[in-house]
Formats: structure tokens, sequence, C-alpha cells
């Protein structure tokens, strides 16, 4: 076989001094345009911070605007009636109800001052509470559902301070309805003692339909930093920052928020972040089933500019969160628009000087091109003639490789035939011992049957001649199986019972193993296990193999061979060989050509590699390892017949 010369190097000639190609003379120079796009980028990085900038001062701007928009409104409902309290000590018949010896009348007589004066300001409620802290009169007296009077309500901030003498300012929910609500308190005094409390209750609602005045997510916090109104329904009732600890206590006390839980806000607040605000990031989902969603809900994740105000009047805190995002995307907008302008300019410099270089370079190129193509034709020719003289080598090769195959298929097939020959050769005596007995006893019969019809006993003549008709079948069974075996035939894959080729190897092998004292385990079940590969290849594979357990075992005290056929984690069959035997002093080097384990002069290791290629010629594979309790196990990987289970389940 000969090897591909490789083709002579031929190298192009160089161009003329002093002439570039044309592409390399035309390629921009890689560091001017990274300078060129560096220069667009801080360009456009600076539009977009300028732009940034001028849209975050008008942001501040705006957003101080509606945030004293919106504390005015604040303060005209919040305070309207914030004096209401101060002026009911004045009335006599509720200071005749808070009285020790007041009767029945005098309390129904507050009940209907309170009742009319509420009615006429409007607010939720107007109600009086004793030293003790119980409502003795309201304005709801006669509404059964939420009537205040009789509560308990000693443990809320503003009766204390009104208690103690002082106005109280509170938000609170309320304990009857579960209702939001401003509470002012007052005290009542009779000469220097406080004998009560007034308090008024005003409604949040109004303020609710007054978010709109914003335009963008806003929230107002109590003292507590706990967020009492919001136009994100989510954000209601969370701490801006974490409660401490007698903060969270005086909360429970006084059920402000009706024991409620008070969760954190999405993201870290200052309460108060100044004139420049504080930019934060957060993301909400949808807003909670039944609520509402607002024309300021926070929809998706983004940026916020917070800004604040403070309520003094009612010491409570507006923050307002302006969105970033079309801030950012008009600046980004400016950026790209400074980035394009500036590479517009550039490129239209960059055409203009390329343009007279190319120009210049027309007449370069035009003598390139002739030199070139001079150089192309004599490598063409050059080339051409090297591509047709490896191209008839190759040819060459190709052939000498077919008939090399060809060759190397024939001998493997002689290899094949003269093991079976061989093995043939070794159970020859076996046979001859097998065939002995039938021949002899036909002999015996057949001179029996001659004298029994010379005497006229033909009944006897027929019980011989069917004896001997059984002993020439029993004859024939022998026989056939050593046609089959030692017939010299192609590999041809079929649909094969593993357990039949498993037979028909034990069959031929019987009387070695017999007389060798080995017990065989035979496990493989007719029309179990069907294999899609040559049945006659597949009996000479299985007789080396069970002829080299045989050997293993020799030495062995317990002779033991099993055979079994189980399904494979692929889909294949996996047919295993099992022994007793001394095991395997290397599995990797056994299936090498002439590697043989056996004394000199009994094999010439070819066995297992001939096996070997004959199950990977028909899809499958072999091989080997030691098994753990002692002997040596050997797996044929056999494909399954199509359309044909390769072994039932189980359950089956």
């Amino acid at each position: 076989m000969t090897t591909p010369a490789t083709p002579p190097a031929t190298e192009s000639a160089p161009p003329a001094a002093g002439i570039l190609p044309p592409s390399r003379s035309l390629s921009p120079n890689p560091f001017i345009v990274a300078v060129i796009l560096l220069l667009i980028g801080l360009i456009g990085f600076g539009g977009y911070r300028a732009s940034e900038y001028q849209g975050m001062q008008t942001l501040r701007t705006d957003a101080g605007h509606r945030l004293d928009l919106f504390a005015a409104a604040v303060d005209g409902i919040v305070n309207r009636y914030a004096h209401i309290p101060a002026t009911i000590q004045l009335n006599e018949e509720v200071l005749g109800a808070l009285h020790p010896a007041r009767g029945t009348a005098s309390v129904q007589a507050a009940n209907r001052f309170l009742q009319h004066l509420n009615s006429h300001i409007g607010s939720i409620a107007i109600f009086v509470v004793d030293e003790r802290g119980f409502v003795i009169a309201s304005s709801n007296w006669n509404d059964p559902d939420n009537s205040f009077v009789g509560e308990d309500l000693s443990f809320r901030s503003y009766f204390l301070e009104g208690l103690a003498g002082r106005v109280g300012r509170h938000f609170a929910i309320g304990i009857t309805r579960g209702e939001p609500g401003y509470f002012v308190s007052h005290p009542i005094r009779h000469g220097n003692r406080v004998v009560g409390v007034a308090v008024i209750k005003i409604s949040l609602a109004p303020l609710d339909k007054a978010w709109d005045l914003l335009g963008a997510p806003a929230l107002i916090s109590d003292s507590n930093g706990v967020v009492i109104l919001s136009s994100v329904p989510e954000w209601r009732y969370t701490a801006l920052s974490p409660l401490p600890l007698d903060t969270r206590v005086d909360i429970s006390m006084s059920r402000l928020y009706n024991g409620g839980p008070i969760g954190d806000f999405p993201v870290s607040v200052n309460a108060a972040p100044g004139p420049e605000g504080q930019i934060v990031h957060m993301k909400l989902g949808t807003p909670p089933p039944g609520v509402a969603r607002s024309r300021n809900h926070v929809d998706a994740g983004g940026s916020y500019l917070v800004h604040g105000r403070g309520l003094q009047d009612v010491g409570w805190r507006l923050l307002i969160f302006s969105d970033l995002r079309p801030v950012r995307a008009q600046a980004f907008g400016h950026g790209a628009l400074a980035a394009v302008a500036t590479g517009f300019v550039l490129l239209l410099l960059l055409v203009v000087a390329q343009r007279r270089r190319i120009v210049r370079q027309k007449l370069e190129a035009k003598e390139l091109l002739e030199q070139a193509n001079a150089q192309l034709e004599s490598k063409v020719a050059r080339r051409t003639k090297a591509l047709t003289d490896t191209n008839a080598r190759l040819r060459k090769e190709v052939a000498e490789r077919q008939q090399a195959e060809q060759t190397l298929r024939a001998a493997q097939d002689e290899l094949v035939q003269a093991a079976k020959l061989a093995v043939l050769g070794q159970l020859a005596a076996g046979i001859t011992h097998e065939l002995a007995q039938p021949l002899g006893a036909v002999r015996t019969l057949s001179g029996n049957a001659v004298e029994f019809m010379k005497r006229g006993n033909l009944s006897t003549v027929e019980q011989n001649l069917g004896i001997i008709a059984r002993l020439a079948d029993q004859m024939g069974r022998i026989i056939t199986p050593l046609k089959t075996f030692a017939r010299k035939s192609p590999a041809i894959p079929a649909p094969t019972d593993v357990a039949h080729a498993v037979g028909a190897a034990l069959f031929l092998l019987d009387q070695r193993l017999s007389t060798s004292g080995v017990t065989v385990d035979n496990r493989c079940e007719a029309e179990q296990a069907i294999a899609w590969c040559d049945q006659n290849r597949l009996e000479q594979v299985l007789i080396n193999l069970i002829r080299n357990a045989a050997d293993a075992m020799a030495d062995s005290e317990h002779k033991t061979l099993t055979i079994e056929a189980t399904p494979g984690t692929d889909g294949s069959l996996e047919l295993s060989i099992a022994d007793t035997g001394c095991g395997l002093p290397d599995a990797g080097a056994l299936f090498e050509p002439f590697f043989t384990t056996k004394p000199a002069g009994e094999g010439l290791g070819l066995g297992l590699a001939i096996s070997r290629d004959i199950v990977r010629e028909f899809g499958g594979d072999l091989r080997a390892e030691n098994r753990p309790e002692g002997g040596a196990r050997f797996i044929l990987n056999l494909p399954a017949a199509p359309g044909e289970n390769a072994l039932p389940d189980a359950d089956q």
C-alpha cells in the first residue's frame, strides 16, 4: 500500500515593491476606529448625563409644587373641624351629662346636641368620654350597630392626652367599624379639673380622592413612621423603617391600627429625604384581590425619586414617588441623538478622506490586478497538475485498500471456518461414542429381523424395524447440528432465539462438559429472548466462550457454568456466560490478537478477538469482567430483533 505524496508547496510571488493590496490600503486603522467610537460614546454619555440632570431638576421642582398643593388639600380636610372639640365644653348639656349625678335626660340631651352638631359639619362622629374612658354620649347614639356609646377608650392615646389637659391628634382605626379616621381630642374642664374629653373623628376618605392631584404614587406616614394613607393600597400599614420595641408595645396597647400586623415597606425609604430627594428601586405587582387599580399604582420595577414634606399641624409626613423612567428615557434619547449627530459628522469626514484615498489608489490597483492575474494563471497551472497527480494516486490507494479489505474479510471468514473445524475435530471422539451405540444396536436388530423373518415371526420383525427407525432418527439429531455448525456461509442477520443457540452450543460441548464435571445452569428459555444476528456465528461465539470457561474451571473445586439473558439498558439483549474459575488477569488485553493465558501450544490467542469481531459485525459487542464472588463473566450485548420485545416484563 502506498502513501499519497504531498503535492509540492507553492508560494505566491510577493507584490511589487511599494504597492499594497487594495484591501489592506483601504482598511481603516483600528486605533483610529477605537478613538472615534470612544469619542462618540463620550459625547453620547455626556448628552445623557446633561439631559438627565436637567430632567431631575425639573422633576424636583414639579414634585415640590405637587407636594405644596396636596399638603394644602390635606390641611383643609383634616384641620377644618379640628376646633370643634374645644367648643363642646361650652355646652351645658354636655357638662350635665358629665356630672356625677347625671340622669338619663341629661345624657339624651347631650346625644341630641352632638347628633345635631355632627349632621351640620359632616364628620364621622363626635363623642364625649368621661374620666374612666367610657363614651357617655355620641352623635351616632341612635345607630344600634355603629354607636360608640358605652365603648371603653381608656387605652386610646388621644383620650390620655385629653385627660392630661392637652389637645390630642392621632390617626387610628375605629374599633367598632374598623374605619380609619383622624381623631382630635380636647379636655372638658369643670373649674380647674378635667372631667371628660371631647373627641371628633374626621373622615379621611376625601384624601383617597385627592391622590390624583399628585399624578404619582404617594403616601402619608404618621409620627410612628407607619404608612396610614397611600395611593398604592399594598403600602398601607407598613413601617418605613424598623419600629423600636417600645413603639411596637405602645401601638399594641393603644390599638391605633386595630391590632393588625405592621409589615415592612418594600424598600428602605428616608422619611425626610431632603431637597435633592432619594432615589429608590422597587418592584410591585398587581393590587391585591378586591382592591381597584389606581392611576398611580406601581405595577413594574423601576427607579423612583422620593420627595417629602412635613405636615406640621398633624405630625404626618407626605412622600411622593416620581418615576424616573420618563426622565431617563428622554435622557437616553438625547444622548443617542448627540452620539448619532457626532457619528454622522465624523462619518462624513471619513467618507471624504476615504474617497480621496480611493481615487489615489485606482492606478495602483490596476497595476496590482495585472500582476495578480499573471501570478494566478501560473499558480492555477501548477495546482491543476499537482491535483491531477494526487487524484490518480488517491484512486490507486482506494483500490488497494478495497482489495486489502476484501482480503482481510476473506481471511477472517477462513479463521472462523478453521475455528469451527477445530471444534469439530475436538468433538470427534465424543460424537464417535454417541454414534457407536446406535450403530451397534442397528446391526444387532437387523440380524435378528432376518432370523425372525425366516421363522415367520413378522410381529417381532416389525418391532425391530421400528426400533431401528428410532435409532436412525437419534443419529440424525446428533449429525444435524454438526452439519449446520460446519457449514461455511456468510453472516446474514435474522431473528434468532438466543435459547436455541445456547442449547445447540451446549449440545455440541455436552460430552466435554460432562467429562470435566461442569454443572450447567442454563436460565435461557425458548422464545423469551429474540436477537437480531446470525445464529451460526452466534453458536460459534458461544462455543468458544463456553470452552474457555470450562478450561478456566479445570482446577476449581466447584465448577458451575451460568448462562442467562437479561434486558439491556438501551433496549438490547445482554447474554452473560459466568464461571467459577480463576478469573481474568487483565480484562483490557483479553481481546488483543495473540494474547492467551493458556500454556504454549494450547492456543493462539485469536478466539476472543475473532468472537468480538463476529459480535460487532451484526451490531453488538463483547466485554469481560471479574465476578465479585470469584470467576469471570463474559457479556454479549446483542441487538434485539425489530418488532420483538427483548424480554417480557417481570409482571406479565
